[in-house]
Parts: structure tokens; sequence; C-alpha cells
């Protein structure tokens, strides 16, 4: 048993968890600190996005509660019920088009240091924009959404097919421009992020399908378990923090790491190879 690669696979699936749902940017993390502990090989290229499972349960099983009502509500005819789901899907359907449409131009020409670092520093002064502005919110709960709302927000998600950029932190950020409030934002963030980011894992699996094997099952449960895990608490301590704090300490964080990843790519510490 290798336990330098169980630890890797538990501090990366930790990280995953850490900034999935935060708005900094999970894959950047990812890649840089694979880099950095020596994380390489076939098996990377399978295990970011494997542990992205992880992450995704963790808000199913935080939101079990809703999500039950729902899909029961669903089966009883009830209107806010179909309402809800409808919205779900009216948001995910931009990202899903342009996803299949772009794929090999995202990762073919975009999944690379200085288009990243620039997403992420971007990204981090339209925070501060939008903390900048005045936010009086029209939409106190998700419920509430109409199908505008909805599609605007899904439209926002689209910028997170530029790696850097944050899907959690275009669709968060986005709701409070569309007038959500941050409660809301956010709690739509992480119920979209389930679809979005199942149906973007299912697509990697499938395209990475070859590089599977028996032999690294229990590595890949490890990341995928402290994924879970980290992810749990992440979401539960985000909700907490969003109702009484901006998101301005995680824009300054963003340009600060955008930096650092330019920094890191210059001094040649980094190669940013996907596999």
């Amino acid at each position: 048993m290798d336990f330098v690669l169980y630890l890797q696979a538990l501090f990366l699936g930790v990280l995953e968890g850490l900034t999935e749902f935060l708005p900094v940017s999970s894959t950047g993390h990812l890649i840089i600190a694979g880099e950095l502990i020596g994380f390489d090989g076939p098996l990377r290229s399978v295990f970011m996005v494997a542990i992205q499972l992880g992450a995704i349960l963790a808000v199913c099983w935080l939101y079990r509660q809703k999500l039950a009502a729902v899909t029961v509500g669903m089966a009883r005819g009830d209107a806010a019920s179909w309402r809800f789901s409808t919205n779900l899907l009216i948001a995910f359907l931009p990202a899903m088009v342009l996803g299949l449409l772009f794929y090999k131009v995202i990762k073919g020409v975009l999944f690379f240091p200085v288009p990243v670092a620039i997403a992420l520093i971007v990204g981090g002064l339209v925070i501060l924009w939008a903390e900048k502005r005045a936010h009086t919110p029209r939409v106190a709960e998700v419920d509430d959404m109409s199908w505008r709302d909805a599609l605007l927000v899904g439209l926002c998600q689209c910028l997170a097919l530029v790696p850097g950029t944050s899907r959690s932190g275009a669709t968060i950020i986005g709701g409070l421009f569309v007038g959500l409030s941050r409660k809301a934002a956010t709690e739509f963030s992480f119920f979209l992020a389930i679809p979005t980011m199942f149906a973007a894992t299912v697509y990697d699996v499938y395209k990475h399908r070859e590089l599977f094997s028996a032999d690294d099952v229990s590595v890949l449960a490890t990341g995928f378990l402290a994924a879970f895990v980290a992810a749990f608490l992440t979401v539960k301590a985000l909700v907490a923090f969003v109702t009484k704090h901006s998101f301005t300490p995680f824009a300054w964080y963003r340009i600060a790491f955008g930096l650092l990843v330019l920094g890191l790519w210059a001094g040649g510490v980094i190669t940013w190879q996907d596999a």
C-alpha cells in the first residue's frame, strides 16, 4: 500500500470539498496542489473528476429534506415543486449546451496558467465591484424565483466554462445582480450544482473511461470521502457566513491566488498539464 498516494488523495479530496462551493475556483487549486505534491500521471485526470461526486453528494445530503419534498410534491402535482424543478432545468441548460459545444476548445485553449490566472483576478475585481453596488434584494428565497431569474443565473453560470472563473462564484454573484438575496443566491447555486456537476462528472468520466483501473478504487474512494466531508462542512459554514458578511474576502483571495498562479508558472514551478 502506497501511503503517500493515499495521503495525497486525502489532501486533494479535502481541498476539493473546501473550494468547490466557494467562489475561488476549485479547478485551479486542485491542479496547482497536484503538481506541487507530485500527484500526476494518468490517475490524476480521473481522480480530479471522480472526487467531485463526493462534493455533490454532500449538497444532496444537506438539502435532502428539500429535495425529497420537491420530489414528492412533483408526484402530487404541486405547483411550487414543479416551478422549483423547472427553474433548475432552465438554469442548467445554457451551460450544458455550451459545454458540449466548446468542450475541446476550453480544454485545448483556455486550460493553461495565464487564462486561468486572468479569470481569477478579473473575477475577484467583479466581486469587489458587485459588493460596492447597492444591493436591494427582491427575491428572498429560492422558491420565490421566476423562470427569468433562473435563466439569468444560468447564463451567468456559462461564464464558469472559462477555467478559473468559478462556477459558484459566477452563479452567486450573478444571483446578486439578478436581485436574489445573499441566502437565495447561495442556496440556488448549491442546488444548481447538483445537475451541473453531475452531468460534467459523468461526461468527463466517460471521456476518460479508459484510464480507470480496479487498483485505483481505494485511492478514489479516499478522495471521494474526503471531498464529501469537507464539502458538507463548507456548505453549512458558507450559508451561515453570507447571511452576515459580504464576499469581499473571497475577492481579495482570488486576486492573490491569481497572482500566485502567474508567479508559479513564470518561475517554472508548475507546468499545468492536465494529465
